[in-house]
């Protein structure tokens, strides 16, 4: 039986997604001791996506965000989940690899003065890690998952990439010279929750919080395809970065959301992984090594003899008529497609609830499921030809599974005896 709600811990869920945490109930000896502070928060993201939904229909007469949009940004928020369940998150192994070996100084960890320059040294690293990832043509491979999205809303928030963890680690490395990792620990969760609530076009200019801090229109502005929008307003917590360092830009015409070169397919792996098939593509058409090798280093609108991060000239003009990729898709469809999403959704959480018990086979053969699930829904929102014949495999596996203990049944009446195997969680019944 599940045990009782910590009323402490929702209120600090809350608080948290709105840096209203304190440095005398967030700041912590070991490692080990520090909240899972996103985990905390999620049943705070479905309960904002959901009033966003109401308020916006009751503002607007239609919804702010599409099934078929919203089921591929949460599908991405969920695969780049996936490599936690392996190893413990990049940033925080290489932090606490660089404090044990190199720390030059070491800032007392229950100091309030320490949890402050954290927090400006986390967002500062933030801003740099935001910038590199566009002007630099291989990481920006990853996060344009996070640009994909011709609709700026909160599900739009979760639409993260599966490989950008693998660079960004980097970037906060300096931080470790100093701060202690479980004071990094926190604001690196802060820093992300703090981001999620300004994705949304409901919430209008904020007056005098606009000089300070990153809001929904200046981040409103970052998701834009408009020339004006393009590689502006990088901040996480603060927009005072992008104030200092040129990159910042007021919101002016209305904002046309996306890639410049809208992807149009809901597809979870063509949108987690297309653009590193891109520029190996793009590098074979130049001839020498250098243009080559600069591909992948320059910015994604660079092409030779032009400045470093390009010109964007060649980028496809906007009449501000743009109408975002949304397919027609029958009723029955969308319901069958929610019914599974909502199965693999259970089956996805089961992994993670339970990873300390699960043979790594297990957890490769559920997360694949997971995957293949995701991937099979895209092609059922595309309609493709091969959807039919992906699904019914699909189907096939997801029986299996049911039968033989790796899933839930999607009722208990369902469950059928199952004999258990070793270092194997079988679920008879919820």
């Amino acid at each position: 039986m599940a045990g009782a709600v910590n009323p402490d811990s929702v209120s600090t869920g809350a608080r948290a997604m709105f840096f209203m945490i304190t440095p005398n109930e967030s700041s912590f000896q070991k490692v080990e001791d520090v909240p899972q502070y996103v985990q905390q928060a999620t049943p705070f993201f479905v309960g904002l996506m959901v009033l966003e939904l109401v308020v916006g229909f009751l503002k607007t007469g239609a919804p702010v965000v599409t099934l078929s949009d919203g089921l591929t940004s949460v599908s991405a928020g969920m695969i780049s989940r996936i490599p936690l369940l392996f190893m413990r998150g990049c940033e925080l192994t290489a932090y606490m690899f660089v404090w044990d070996r190199y720390r030059l100084l070491e800032l007392p960890w229950d100091s309030a003065w320490t949890w402050w320059i954290a927090f400006l040294g986390v967002d500062f690293c933030y801003y740099w890690v935001h910038r590199l990832a566009h002007e630099v043509s291989f990481i920006w491979a990853a996060h344009q998952v996070h640009h994909s999205s011709e609709y700026y809303n909160l599900t739009t928030a979760l639409r993260q990439s599966l490989t950008q963890q693998f660079t960004s680690w980097i970037f906060y490395l300096p931080m470790a010279l100093f701060a202690p990792p479980t004071v990094f620990a926190v604001h690196i969760q802060l820093n992300l929750l703090y981001q999620f609530w300004i994705h949304t076009e409901l919430i209008k200019n904020l007056g005098p919080l606009e000089w300070v801090f990153n809001t929904p229109t200046h981040h409103k502005v970052h998701h834009g395809r408009n020339s004006y929008c393009i590689d502006k307003n990088y901040g996480g917590i603060l927009i005072i970065w992008d104030r200092l360092f040129g990159t910042f830009a007021a919101e002016k015409d209305k904002v046309v959301f996306g890639l410049v070169s809208p992807i149009n397919t809901f597809e979870i792996l063509y949108v987690q992984l297309h653009y590193y098939l891109y520029l190996g593509r793009r590098s074979t058409t130049f001839k020498t090594i250098s243009d080559k090798c600069l591909t992948f280093i320059n910015g994604p609108s660079w092409k030779p003899g032009k400045p470093r991060l390009g010109d964007h000239l060649d980028n496809p003009k906007l009449t501000g008529q743009e109408v975002p990729h949304d397919p027609s898709w029958s009723l029955p469809l969308q319901m069958y497609v929610i019914i599974h999403f909502l199965l693999a959704l259970g089956t996805y959480q089961d992994v993670f609830d339970n990873k300390m018990t699960l043979s790594q086979f297990n957890m490769l053969g559920m997360t694949g499921y997971v995957l293949l699930t995701l991937t099979s829904m895209g092609f059922l929102i595309d309609q493709r030809p091969r959807a039919a014949v992906l699904e019914m495999l699909r189907c096939v596996l997801m029986v299996t599974m049911q039968r033989y203990g790796y899933m839930k049944p999607l009722l208990p009446t369902l469950a059928v005896t199952t004999q258990v195997r070793p270092r194997v969680v079988c679920y008879n019944s919820f």
